[in-house]
């Protein structure tokens, strides 16, 4: 191990501020399979396919006020 290490060119976590909370969400198998088929083949992680949902459902909630 080194005694020292530059992180003058590093970058802070761009997940770190994102993340409000860290909630446990259980998912019935079926809706697990399609988000995970669906962020694979988006190439986006579970997490990211979770919470454009969420979003899409907001906004149509929002407008049914």
């Amino acid at each position: 191990m080194r005694k020292e290490y530059d992180f003058s060119s590093s970058i802070k976590n761009p997940y770190s501020q994102k993340s409000i909370s860290n909630l446990p969400i259980y998912l019935d198998p079926e809706i697990e399979n399609f988000i995970s088929k669906l962020a694979k083949k988006q190439k986006k992680n579970i997490s990211e396919i979770v919470n454009s949902l969420l979003f899409k459902d907001k906004e149509l909630i929002e407008l049914a006020k």
